[in-house]
């Protein structure tokens, strides 16, 4: 049974991929509008620079500001090595 519900799943995969594919289809690009003024393409480097680099940079520069300003003390911290098993305060009964 789990057989036939993974080939149904693929099933209806490829349909909808193979409908959005027909749909959205690369020839109506070809056909420019009134008032189109597209700009100069980007060249390899910049597409690298603006789509790979710079969100590299942006996620590091954001977890070491992270790092730099954790006001977290130590003893909430949870580790392996500072784990209290006794209760701080006495149960009177």
């Amino acid at each position: 049974m789990d057989k036939k519900n993974a080939l149904r799943a693929g099933a209806l995969a490829a349909g909808t991929t193979l409908m959005m594919l027909l749909m959205s289809s690369p020839a109506l690009a070809l056909t420019r509008d009134d008032g189109d003024d597209p700009g100069t393409g980007l060249s390899v480097v910049e597409t690298l620079g603006l789509y790979v680099l710079a969100p590299i940079v942006l996620f590091a520069v954001i977890a070491g500001l992270v790092m730099v300003l954790d006001r977290s003390q130590e003893k909430h911290r949870v580790t392996s090595r500072n784990v209290r098993t006794r209760p701080k305060a006495d149960a009177k009964a």
